[in-house]
């Protein structure tokens, strides 16, 4: 393992000191935590992650190496990457290569050999906050210095990334099964897991760039409409919510999952805020108010929608009347919306959950069977 030095530097002036991990040089991004212990390919090619250093809280990364199956994407999205103690092997007969190797490859700048649940604590006393990793050539700039181009990356709140995740023309994935039709996807960031689960209800699934037009998404003749997961403030995303007024004001069934679920609240009327650290990770409990059960989900968000967690209230924009679905224990934050007189609901949370938790895959049946429904 290297021993070149490396530092992890955080808003707040806190710095932690470790071993150069991946490329060198400098990252900087919004500091955030995951909680998985499995799961990291997905990880880091979620596009949820963009603009992130991940900071990782199981203890030991990489021992899987990375292989060519359970990409989520295209490419590595995560700004920077933190672990505690990277595998000096890998041991998965799927492996084609090492975590290390890959980061190298990609240009991910990394950081070993810190505790990251140190890094965890400090996040959850502060929030999330921006961070930069220091390796190479600028892990010898002044602490003075590095604490200064920290302070000089972009915040998270008010950033726009849907246009640097998204697609760059659509992509079809053919229907599997008795078939329902063409759903079209908003990619906002999508994960390669919801497009397989979508396509395995039946839908030929439409995968189109985040600046679609309405025009151009009605052509298709769509049975319904999906909003992906992704990154950024909800806030900055005005035009995919003028583009999902006009899908619902069409009547079109819609499903949102993520950021969807955040731009769905704005379309309705309601207001989205900042969490203080988010929540990120495979072990989330959520209470669906529908059934009473609880389902562990899998999280990566860093916004939320206000909305009154019990009874029924009107949209303010107009939609009839709205209720909230999901509920996360942890926080008692709002983890789905369901519109009562219109065919739309949504989730915070990831339902197709590669590489798990699964608690929550019956959604994408749930969507599947309102679509039926109004054939």
């Amino acid at each position: 393992m290297t021993r070149e030095p490396a530092v992890l530097v955080l808003e707040d002036g806190t710095r932690f000191t470790g071993r150069a991990y991946g490329a060198r040089g400098r990252a900087l991004g919004e500091a955030v935590f995951a909680t998985g212990m499995t799961g990291y390919q997905e990880t880091l090619t979620d596009p949820s992650y963009a603009g992130q250093i991940v900071v990782m809280t199981a203890p030991h990364i990489g021992n899987t190496g990375m292989n060519d199956e359970d990409p989520e994407s295209r490419r590595i999205w995560v700004a920077g990457y933190a672990v505690r103690d990277p595998s000096r092997v890998v041991s998965s007969f799927r492996a084609r290569r090492s975590l290390d190797d890959e980061l190298e490859a990609t240009g991910i700048v990394g950081i070993s050999g810190i505790d990251t649940r140190a890094v965890t604590r400090r996040l959850r006393d502060r929030g999330a906050m921006r961070s930069g990793i220091f390796s190479g050539a600028d892990a010898a700039l002044a602490p003075e210095d590095q604490l200064a181009i920290v302070r000089g990356g972009p915040a998270m709140a008010g950033r726009n990334l849907s246009a640097e995740v998204s697609v760059p023309e659509p992509v079809v994935t053919p229907a599997q099964g008795e078939p329902l039709g063409v759903l079209a996807v908003l990619d906002l960031g999508v994960k390669q897991s919801t497009i397989d689960n979508l396509a395995a209800r039946g839908f030929e699934v439409h995968v189109l760039p985040q600046n679609v037009t309405l025009e151009q998404l009605l052509a298709l003749d769509p049975v319904a409409v999906f909003y992906s997961n992704g990154p950024g403030d909800p806030e900055a995303s005005g035009d995919h919510v003028t583009l999902l007024r006009g899908v619902l004001d069409a009547g079109l069934p819609f499903f949102g999952i993520c950021f969807g679920n955040q731009l769905l609240g704005r379309a309705l009327g309601l207001d989205t805020y900042k969490l203080p650290f988010g929540h990120r990770g495979i072990n989330q409990p959520v209470l669906d108010k529908r059934t009473g059960r609880v389902e562990v989900t899998a999280h990566n968000h860093g916004f939320a929608v206000k909305a009154p967690l019990h009874g029924e209230f009107e949209s303010p924009n107009g939609y009839g009347r709205i209720e909230v679905s999901h509920i996360g224990l942890n926080d008692d934050v709002v983890e789905g919306l369901n519109a009562l007189d219109i065919p739309a609901f949504s989730v915070q949370y990831h339902p197709e959950a590669a590489a798990g938790p699964h608690d929550a895959n019956y959604l994408f049946d749930r969507f599947a069977q309102m679509v039926r429904d109004r054939a």
